[in-house]
């Protein structure tokens, strides 16, 4: 017998790629990777334009030391109201009374230890202690009432002005003790041999690199552990470069000047401590739940109440650190501190990402909008803009980011 055996013939093989269309592709992947996640580094991305553009105006002397050292002077008790309010935004609620809450709180620093000769330690405890009651009543008649957050924090802001003008009556007072004033204007101390550069702001800027690239790469791990949508691997290399990179050139910078100041170092602590509640605590995934959807969250057992009492009552207490940080910068309480400060931590909020329908946001992002604010205004102040326009660009950059958060909400709804 015979058999007929058909023989098959093998498939083609696949055409190799060539070199073209391997770039292609990868530029492609870069750039599907930045669209899907520009809500996130979108601001990012603008705070480095911004950055870029201003050190070739100003002929480098956005990053000078010096400077680089007094821009985060200047803007630090903006970046901790900033925090505070991004919470507040994400629960759905807003906070007009912080700028008028600091200035109290730094006038009553100054009446305890400049009139009553209180030891600064004690007048800080108390301060905070002050703030943490101011926010406690707003947030109990928020949460608890039903009183809408706006009118509340509107007379708060009316309230604690009133109480400012009658604790200093009408009048600066200052000075304010040596230990009070290094919160708001000292630098960490000397150490180690002569090297030119800040020893310790060094070390630090060291250990900040290997924290940050060790959570990213955690992060990443465990987002692709519960498979979640992570950024792809050139993506997320390129994202640590940069984020090594930009923190070593501020650490250069500050380390060149009087070294890292005592504010930068609260400052950090607030943002890894916020951080890890937000991303990790239970409390903090229960504010995104009842700021993104408030009777979902209800039906989850969520405690909403509770949970925007004590968002209002940690504004409060990050609105009297702000005070304290303000007063002692300018080792003087004034009757018109804190003026405008309550935009100016919205404004930062909604640049750094903050939704107006609440539940989106994060704690990076308001320390980004306040950055992105901060060299705005330092950059324009170098090249002698006036007061006038500098509002203006302002406007238009807090109306830029909040039309940019609807057209994303809109593209991603479609």
């Amino acid at each position: 017998m015979s058999t007929d055996v058909t023989a098959k013939t093998p498939a083609p093989a696949p055409p190799g790629k060539s070199d073209g269309q391997a770039t292609g592709g990868l530029l492609h992947l870069i750039l599907d990777g930045l669209r899907n996640n520009m809500r996130q580094y979108g601001m990012l991305i603008a705070l480095g334009l911004i950055v870029i553009l201003f050190s070739v105006w100003t002929g480098g002397d956005l990053l000078l030391p010096r400077n680089v050292s007094n821009l985060v002077l200047q803007n630090s008790h903006i970046l901790i109201l900033a925090i505070g309010m991004m919470l507040v935004i994400i629960a759905g609620h807003i906070d007009l009374s912080v700028g008028s809450l600091t200035a109290f709180t730094g006038a009553f620093a100054a009446v305890l230890t400049v009139e009553h000769g209180v030891a600064w330690p004690v007048a800080l405890v108390l301060c905070l202690l002050v703030g943490a009651v101011a926010g406690a009543v707003q947030g109990f008649m928020i949460a608890y009432f039903g009183i809408p957050s706006f009118i509340v924090t509107l007379a708060g802001m009316l309230i604690f002005r009133g109480l400012t003008e009658i604790f200093l009556q009408g009048q600066t007072l200052g000075p304010f003790p040596d230990g009070l004033q290094k919160m708001g204007n000292g630098f960490l101390p000397e150490t180690g041999p002569d090297t030119n550069y800040h020893n310790l702001t060094l070390l630090l800027g060291i250990a900040l690199i290997v924290f940050t690239v060790l959570r990213e790469i955690r992060d990443r791990r465990r987002q692709q552990e519960f498979s979640l949508d992570v950024l792809p691997g050139n993506i997320f290399l390129l994202k640590l470069v940069a984020i090594t990179a930009a923190i070593l050139v501020v650490t250069m910078l500050l380390a060149s000047y009087k070294g890292a100041p005592t504010v930068l170092i609260i400052l950090g602590v607030l943002v890894v401590g916020y951080g890890y509640v937000m991303r990790n605590a239970v409390f903090g995934r229960h504010i995104y739940a009842i700021g993104g959807n408030l009777p979902a969250a209800k039906l989850s057992g969520v405690k909403d109440k509770k949970v925007t009492f004590y968002v209002f009552l940690n504004m409060g207490v990050l609105a009297a650190l702000a005070g304290l940080v303000v007063a002692s910068r300018l080792n003087a309480a004034s009757p018109k501190a804190g003026l405008n400060f309550e935009l100016e931590a919205i404004a930062s909020s909604f640049i750094g990402g903050a939704s107006m329908s609440g539940g989106v946001g994060t704690v990076l992002g308001a320390i980004i909008g306040g950055l992105v604010l901060g060299v705005l205004n330092n950059g324009m102040n170098l090249l002698s803009v006036g007061t006038d326009w500098q509002q203006v660009i302002k406007g238009l950059a807090l109306l830029v980011a909040v039309g940019f958060d609807v057209w994303n909400k809109r593209k991603s709804g479609s």
